[in-house]
């Protein structure tokens, strides 16, 4: 490996950019900072292709030139990539067109999803160096220990990538595993509004009437707050205190001041005059008597089904050789029972292996049943009633 020197300038970004244009699969990783900003503040790029890794410096240098390769041709290998691509969004504008992700793969292939040190551990029996969690990426310069561990994460991505995909294929789930990764890459590039963010209060989400109507709207200023001023939603006012005025609905600055959670940054000046003009619209909003998209509950006669049909779906994924929660979650089953037109387990290869089984079970057409080995079987339904003996004097 050549050494790890960050590259730090345009010049370098530019030759590095040429070096890749021909190749057909580039690993990359990134490195980055968000506790105390809205949005990832990127701090380190690593790319590694054939025998070679590159480490590019973000702070120093525009990375947005990167976007030619990943909008390209190549393949981009990269584990547990969510987080990877609000990043590369960011900074590039853009996220890659071909994107394989290996802890993706790894539920195709029976692992839970693993950590990139366990997966590089089972398949090149290899050892990856602990690194620092809380080490300090934006400091200037890197540690050698630093940059070795940054390198690290993306040196063996390449020859994972090509043992993944040769057993997938052999398993007939490359095309699955090609499938999830672009849902993963498609999901990335849309940005939930404003007006949802109070879906990620849970205590909100148990409110009820103008109640939760004042929650969404001064969660929804909350958000812009955030985003206007790059900081996490919780440092512009936190969870409990959003709760606490959606509860009490307060009109004066006074008595915003008295709601546990507010200070006084939060009840003066245009703050004030902000959240309150929140309330306003919230309590002005007519009250929706159904539950939001995604979180109605399941008709009550179909309640007990879940559980029935979660065992089987845990055993299937046993069976399968595939990660349950790639499979099917409890909230997949309580979507497709509670007849969802977006639930996952009406398309694609979820449709075929989960979705219509289930449909045929919860419509009378098959039943589950022990295999007298300790397992469930789904097998078609007989309609033939259990003849039970005749009651005594019968």
């Amino acid at each position: 490996m050549s050494p790890l020197v960050p590259i730090a300038d345009s010049g370098a970004l530019a030759e590095l950019i040429a070096q890749l244009r021909d190749e057909p699969v580039v690993a990359l990783d990134t490195e980055f900072h968000r506790e105390r900003t809205y949005f990832p503040k990127i701090a380190l790029l690593q790319l590694a292709w054939r025998d070679q890794v590159a480490l590019v410096d973000p702070i120093a240098v525009d990375i947005a030139p990167l976007a030619e390769i990943l909008d390209g041709p190549a393949i981009t290998v990269i584990h547990a990539a969510s987080q990877d691509l609000e990043v590369l969004l960011r900074a590039c504008g853009t996220t890659p067109r071909h994107l394989f992700d290996t802890q993706i793969a790894a539920g195709f292939l029976g692992m839970s999803n693993p950590s990139l040190a366990s997966l590089v551990e089972k398949e090149m029996g290899v050892r990856l160096p602990k690194g620092d969690r809380l080490t300090d990426w934006l400091q200037r310069p890197l540690t050698d220990a630093q940059l070795t561990y940054a390198a690290s994460d993306v040196v063996h991505l390449i020859e994972i990538w090509r043992r993944q995909t040769e057993e997938l294929e052999a398993r007939g789930r490359l095309q699955w595993a090609a499938d999830e990764c672009e849902a993963m890459r498609a999901r990335a590039r849309i940005s939930r509004p404003p007006d949802e963010a109070w879906l990620r209060i849970k205590e909100a989400r148990q409110l009820r009437g103008s109640t939760r109507n004042i929650a969404q709207a001064v969660a929804a200023w909350r958000e812009r707050r955030a985003i206007e001023v790059d900081q996490p939603a919780r440092f512009v006012i936190a969870d409990l205190a959003v709760v606490s005025i959606a509860q009490q609905a307060p009109s004066t600055p006074e008595q915003l001041r008295a709601i546990r959670g507010v200070d006084d940054r939060h009840a003066k000046g245009e703050t004030a005059r902000q959240i309150l003009e929140a309330i306003g619209v919230g309590a002005a909003a007519p009250v929706v008597r159904h539950e939001p998209s995604g979180t109605a509950e399941l008709a009550r006669d179909l309640r007990p089904a879940v559980g029935l049909v979660s065992s089987w779906v845990s055993q299937l994924a046993r069976d399968e050789d595939l990660d349950t929660a790639l499979l099917a979650t409890r909230s997949d089953l309580e979507a497709l029972l509670g007849g969802d037109p977006d639930a996952r387990l009406s398309v694609g290869w979820r449709a075929e292996l989960v979705g219509e089984p289930i449909r045929r079970l919860i419509d009378g057409r098959a039943s589950l049943a022990f295999d007298g080995k300790g397992g469930l079987v789904l097998e078609e339904r007989s309609h033939q009633p259990f003849q039970r003996p005749g009651l005594l004097g019968d």
